[in-house]
């Protein structure tokens, strides 16, 4: 059974009086097509970007060396783990899924050093220098952090337990889409982006299409795709990223009928052409592409961050609109906004520092 439409409501909820709780089994379950195709720059109207290597890896997305070629299936970002981790959250009862969670955050902080070195080296750009202590204890909440996100999400995708959304910025929503008209939600890799992109398909019953990373491994890819394809609801329908240059189409016309394209804007593709931003004083390179898409098709950008707050409980929070330009320099056009984006990715890193997920050292 369907509930009410609930509309966008004041500060800090998503009803129009209180808050309210969305459970993943409240929308029915029908099939969406998961399309395999790409969101790179290329396929963006309005970008020039050389293509990348097909399933090559994002320049911050986390590098794999000898342990990968060594474990194969059983590395981090193999399909053991995928299917363990998808079984531990369904098999495991609520009351003990905080003792289970914790023996894996100490388990992959102890083993995963390479990208413990990753984040401690970029938090000490963005929060300063500290000592041995505070920096273990900077590389723990984050591995601790990302670990509870993904078990929400496996429990978003994979169950019917209740989450409860809160908002902030509301007005800014409701303002954009007031009029029925196309947006372009960026994000980042900071919180759990996909739980904000899927709001806008339950709550305002607006077709979403969310645009994502495909997996390392051609074998999880698989499997991620089939657990999203079961889940797949009305009005929600997730892209993977490929070098078919069609998606870029696709979502432009989307857009022109007034539908949402939700996009991480933080990760380039390899090999494809960047804007040259800054993030915390350092020089950071940022793709074109969410930018380019949302000049060609003329609807604003809007950045939203997800950050976790508790157990199944999120706050979306939404940030003044970003307008591009459409001058004769469409090349400055794109970089300025894009630049804009970047202190926006910055505040939020700000905010919740150990909701950043990036597991790569972006800086020497």
């Amino acid at each position: 059974m369907v509930p009410p439409s609930p509309k966008l409501g004041g500060e800090g909820g998503l009803s129009m009086r209180h808050k309210m709780t969305l459970a993943a089994a409240a929308v029915p379950p029908r099939i969406r097509r998961v399309s395999t195709i790409s969101s790179g720059p290329a396929a963006l109207p309005g970008s020039s970007s050389r293509p990348g290597a097909a399933g090559a890896a994002s320049p911050h997305a986390p590098e794999r060396g000898w342990s990968w070629r060594l474990l194969r299936s059983f590395h981090v970002t193999g399909i053991f783990w995928y299917r363990f981790h998808g079984f531990v959250i369904r098999a495991t009862p609520e009351p003990l899924l905080e003792a289970v969670a914790t023996v894996f955050a100490i388990f992959f902080y102890l083993c995963l050093r390479r990208i413990g070195a990753a984040i401690a080296a970029n938090l000490a750009v963005a929060l300063g220098p500290c000592g041995f202590l505070e920096r273990q204890r900077r590389v723990f909440r984050t591995i601790w952090s990302f670990g509870w996100c993904m078990n929400e999400r496996t429990e978003r995708l994979t169950t019917d337990r209740p989450f409860r959304i809160e908002t902030e910025g509301i007005d800014i929503w409701n303002e954009l889409t007031r009029g029925g008209r196309g947006i372009v939600l960026v994000t980042a890799h900071v919180g759990n982006y996909e739980v904000g992109s899927m709001m806008p398909a339950q709550v305002e019953r607006r077709q979403v299409h969310l645009v994502r990373e495909p997996e390392p491994e051609a074998e999880t890819q698989a499997y991620v795709q089939g657990v999203i394809t079961r889940f797949s609801q009305e009005g929600f329908q997730e892209h993977f990223q490929t070098d078919d240059p069609s998606l870029g189409v696709a979502l432009y016309a989307a857009l022109r009928r007034g539908e949402i394209v939700a996009i991480q804007g933080d990760r380039p593709r390899a090999g494809a052409e960047t804007v040259d931003a800054t993030l915390f004083g350092r020089s950071f390179a940022l793709p074109p592409g969410p930018a380019a898409l949302a000049r060609a098709a003329s609807v604003p950008m809007l950045p939203v961050f997800v950050f976790r707050e508790g157990r199944r409980r999120y706050r979306v929070v939404f940030r003044p609109p970003i307008a591009v330009a459409r001058t004769a320099d469409r090349r400055a056009d794109v970089a300025a906004a894009v630049r804009q984006l970047a202190g926006e990715i910055e505040g939020a890193i700000r905010r919740a520092p150990d909701q950043w997920f990036c597991f790569r050292r972006l800086w020497p």
